[in-house]
């Protein structure tokens, strides 16, 4: 499934045919550019490999730059789509247009990172009583045995670093599609922060 590189742009509001607000994601899909191929046969399985973005040419070393093809400019982003169907050749150019007809797309990207955090906000737990005079307030409690040996299993829910995951949001509907500017308006939330990098693919299961 081909996944196009975009950028997140934010977040507003537009009305259909029918004046019902719809509050959607903007996100903008800039020329994707094909650079490379890899083949079952030499590298094990299939995908083609995209890039995207403007990038000044002094901040892109020697060896980032000999993977762009004749006649495609080296660009910020590079992310590899893989089981496409498409038979593309490299320095073939795709953009926001791909997704005409499309209804539903799934969009991939990195949650919002929200660093060192208990277990309440981690992971959701109640905590203890709030009264005079407790001693457990925002603790997680035990972590381990009692007895020898005492240790920690692995996978239990404690404090640590929270949000800046990759994580995939299924079935968002396309709301409107501007080729003029680029950009895709998709109904509801989609990860990341303003200006992060997302992959748009056609839904999986839609």
């Amino acid at each position: 499934m081909l996944g196009l590189i975009g950028r997140k742009v934010g977040m507003t509001q537009v009305f259909d045919e029918k004046g019902v607000l719809i509050p959607v994601t903007v996100i903008k899909v800039e020329d994707n550019y094909v650079i490379g191929r890899r083949t079952p046969e030499k590298n094990g399985y299939a995908a083609l490999v995209l890039a995207a973005g403007a990038q000044k040419p002094k901040r892109i070393n020697k060896p980032v730059t000999g993977q762009f093809t004749a006649g495609v400019e080296p660009k910020r982003f590079i992310r590899e789509s893989r089981d496409a169907e498409e038979d593309w050749e490299p320095g073939h150019k795709v953009g926001v247009e791909y997704f005409s007809g499309t209804r539903m797309v799934d969009i991939i990207g990195a949650s919002k990172g929200k660093g060192y955090q208990g277990v309440m906000k981690r992971h959701g737990f109640g905590g203890g009583r709030k009264t005079h005079g407790s001693k457990f307030h925002r603790e997680n409690g035990g972590t381990g045995m009692s007895s020898t040996p005492a240790r920690t299993f692995k996978g239990v829910r404690m404090a640590g670093r929270m949000g800046g995951d990759r994580k995939t949001v299924l079935n968002l509907k396309v709301v409107k599609i501007d080729p003029e500017l680029q950009v895709l308006l998709v109904k509801g939330a989609v990860p990341g922060t303003r200006d992060s990098v997302v992959l748009v693919r056609e839904a999986v299961k839609g």
